[in-house]
C-alpha cells in the first residue's frame, strides 16, 4: 500500500480517465461512420483517445530511470500501445502537428543558424557535421548489410540520433510509412541512454572533475556576456572629441552610456566630449571590452551613483519609421539624446553597432534624460503588448509558403529528384524568415511563449499520430527482425559519439567541457546536456551546445531524407 501512496494524484486521475476513455472508444468502435454510429460520435471518441495518448505519454515522459527521462517523446510509447490495441485518432492530426513543430523549430534556430555557419564554420560546427555524417554512414551501411527495409532504417537513425525532426522528415519522405515510427520507438531509448552515459563516463575514465576543469579554464565561457565597466580616459588623442562621433566605438559591440560628473554618472549627450581623467561607463560584451579599455585609457575602480530609473527605459519598436533602418542612420543621440546600449531579439541580448538594423518588436535599452527617452519612445511606437502578440497572418502565410516550397521538386540529376516535403519546406522558410526578421509583410518573430506552446503541441500531436499508426505493426516487426534493430540503434548511437569526441579533442583541440557540450549539440540531445549541468555550473558546455545544435538540427533532418532516397538505390 505504501507504494501506491507514493504515486501522484495526477497519475491516478489520468489513469482513471484513460480507462473510461478506452471503454467509450471500444464501445463506439474505431471504424468508419455508419447510420448507427454517426461520424460525429466517432470523431469525438477519436479526439478523446488523442488527448489520453498525449496525457499518458507526458506522464510516462516524466518517469526518471537512473536520472534519465524521455520528456515529450514518452508520447510515442503510449501511442504505440494504443495503436496495438486498435485505437485510432482523427486523420490529419499528425501532419498538422508536424508542420507546427518544424516551423517553430526553424523560427527558434534561424537567428543563430546562419551566424554559426559564418562564424564557426571552421571550428565547433564541424563537430556537428562529423557526428551527423557518421550516424548517416553507419545507418546506411548497417541497413544495407543486414537487409533492413528503408522505413525501419530511417526510423532507427532518427531514434538513435534522438531527433524528432528527423523522424518527421523521414515519415514525410516515406509517405507516412508506420514502420518508420516502429524503428524510432526501438532506437530512441538507446540514443538517450547512450549520450547520457557517454557524458558521465568520459570524465570518470579521464579522472577529470568538471568543476575543477571549469575553474582551470577561467573565464573561457564569458563569450558574449554583457557587462559594464568604468574606464578612466587617458588617451590624449581623444581629448576634446565628441563621444558620439568616435569611429572606433561605432564599430565595436560596446557603447559609452554615461560619463562621470562629480559623484554621479550622467547620460551621454550629443555635446559630451572626452576629457583627461574623465570616468566613463562602458557597456559591452565581455570579450570586446578589453580592446575598448586599452583604446580609452585604463580601467577605473571608482564607484559613482546612477539615477537608472529615470534615465533608462526598455523601448519596444513598432514604428515603421525605424523598421529596417540602421541605428547609425537613425542618429538617435543627436535627435533625442539617447544611447542604445542593448538590443533584445528572439530571447538573445546583444550590444548593437551603428550598422545594426532595427526589426519589429526589437527591445532597445535606451539611456538618456527623461524628456529625451519619452520622445524616443513615442518615435519608436513603444508598445509593450507587441512582445506578446502573434501575427497570425504571417504565421499561417509562412507555413503555407513552406508547404509550397516543400512540394517543389529538386533535381540533382535525371535519376535523383526529391522534395523537401512537409517537414523540410516549412523548416527552410522559417529559418530564412527568422534570420532576416521580416520578408516584405511577413514577420519572422513569434513570442517565445506562443512559439513554445505551438512547438510542444505540434510535437505531441505528431508523435501521437505516428505512434498510433505504427502500433498495429510494432509486435509483428519486432518478431520478424528481433534483436537486429536494437543492435543497429546501438551502433548508430555509439559510433557518432566516438567519432565526434576524437575529432573535437585531437583535430579541433577543444577542451573537455567544450567537447561534451558540442557532442550533445551534435546529437541534438537536451537530456545529455542536463547530465553535464548536474556535474558542473560552468557555462562552457551550454555555449558549445548552442553553437553546434542549429547546424546538427538541420543536417540530421536532411539526413533522414537522404536515407529515404539513397538506401533503395544501394
Amino acid at each position: 500500500m505504501k507504494v501506491f501512496n507514493k504515486i501522484p494524484a495526477s497519475v491516478w486521475v489520468v489513469a482513471v480517465v484513460a480507462l473510461l476513455a478506452m471503454c467509450c472508444a471500444q464501445a463506439d468502435g474505431a471504424g468508419a461512420a455508419t447510420p448507427e454510429k454517426p461520424g460525429s460520435a466517432v470523431l469525438v471518441s477519436q479526439m478523446v483517445v488523442l488527448f489520453m495518448v498525449v496525457g499518458l505519454g507526458m506522464l510516462l515522459g516524466k518517469i526518471r530511470i537512473f536520472g534519465v527521462s524521455f520528456g515529450s517523446s514518452g508520447v510515442i510509447f503510449a501511442a504505440l500501445g494504443f495503436g496495438a490495441w486498435g485505437f485510432t485518432i482523427p486523420g490529419g492530426v499528425s501532419t498538422l502537428g508536424l508542420v507546427l513543430f518544424v516551423y517553430c523549430i526553424g523560427l527558434a534556430a534561424g537567428p543563430t543558424f546562419f551566424r554559426v555557419f559564418a562564424q564557426h564554420g571552421a571550428s565547433m560546427a564541424q563537430q556537428g557535421v562529423v557526428i551527423v555524417m557518421t550516424g548517416l554512414a553507419t545507418a546506411l551501411a548497417f541497413a544495407w548489410l543486414a537487409g533492413i527495409p528503408t522505413p525501419l532504417a530511417a526510423g532507427v537513425f532518427a531514434g538513435a540520433m534522438t531527433s524528432t525532426p528527423a523522424l518527421a522528415s523521414a515519415l514525410d519522405a516515406l509517405k507516412q510509412d508506420p514502420m518508420v515510427s516502429v524503428g524510432y520507438g526501438v532506437a530512441y531509448p538507446c540514443g538517450v541512454v547512450g549520450i547520457v552515459l557517454f557524458v558521465q563516463l568520459v570524465p570518470r575514465l579521464l579522472r577529470v572533475n568538471l568543476d575543477d576543469e571549469a575553474r582551470r579554464l577561467g573565464a573561457v565561457a564569458a563569450g558574449r556576456r554583457i557587462v559594464r565597466k568604468a574606464i578612466e580616459v587617458a588617451n590624449p588623442s581623444l581629448y576634446g572629441r565628441r563621444i558620439g562621433e568616435n569611429a572606433f566605438i561605432a564599430t565595436q559591440r560596446c557603447q559609452i552610456s554615461r560619463v562621470g560628473e562629480g559623484e554621479r554618472f550622467l547620460p551621454v549627450t550629443p555635446e559630451t566630449c572626452f576629457a583627461e581623467g574623465q570616468i566613463v561607463l562602458a557597456v559591452g560584451e565581455a570579450d570586446q571590452l578589453p580592446a575598448l579599455i586599452d583604446y580609452l585609457g585604463r580601467a577605473s575602480e571608482r564607484r559613482l551613483q546612477m539615477d537608472s530609473e529615470q534615465q533608462r527605459m526598455k523601448v519596444v519598436v513598432t514604428s515603421k519609421e525605424m523598421l529596417g533602418k540602421e541605428l547609425g542612420e537613425l542618429n538617435l543621440l543627436n535627435r533625442f539624446g539617447v544611447t542604445v546600449t542593448r538590443l533584445e531579439r528572439n530571447e538573445v541580448t546583444a550590444v548593437p553597432r551603428v550598422d545594426t538594423e532595427v526589426q519589429y518588436a526589437d527591445v532597445l535599452t535606451a539611456i538618456g534624460e527623461a524628456k529625451g527617452i519619452k520622445e524616443f519612445a513615442e518615435f519608436a511606437g513603444h508598445r509593450t503588448r507587441a512582445l506578446d502578440e502573434t501575427d497570425i497572418i504571417s504565421l499561417v502565410a509562412g507555413m503555407a509558403l513552406g508547404l509550397v516550397v516543400g512540394m517543389a521538386p529538386i533535381g540533382i540529376s535525371d535519376r535523383f529528384t526529391f522534395t523537401l516535403g512537409a517537414a523540410g519546406g516549412p523548416l527552410l522558410v522559417a529559418l530564412v524568415l527568422s534570420h532576416f526578421g521580416n520578408l516584405g509583410a511577413l514577420r519572422g518573430r513569434v513570442p517565445r511563449a506562443a512559439r513554445m506552446l505551438m512547438s510542444e503541441m505540434g510535437l505531441v500531436f505528431f508523435l501521437a499520430g505516428a505512434g498510433v499508426q505504427a502500433g498495429g505493426q510494432f509486435v509483428q516487426v519486432m518478431r520478424e527482425y528481433g534483436v537486429i534493430l536494437p543492435v543497429m540503434g546501438l551502433f548508430v548511437t555509439t559510433l557518432p559519439l566516438a567519432a565526434g569526441y576524437l575529432f573535437a579533442r585531437y583535430r579541433l583541440k577543444l577542451n573537455l567541457l567544450q567537447t561534451l557540450g558540442a557532442t550533445c549539440g551534435g546529437r541534438t540531445c537536451t537530456p545529455g546536456l542536463g547530465a553535464i549541468a548536474a556535474k558542473t555550473d560552468s557555462e562552457i558546455p551550454i555555449i558549445s551546445y548552442a553553437t553546434v545544435y542549429p547546424v546538427a538540427l538541420i543536417l540530421v533532418t536532411l539526413s533522414a531524407q537522404i536515407i529515404a532516397q539513397v538506401l533503395p538505390r544501394l
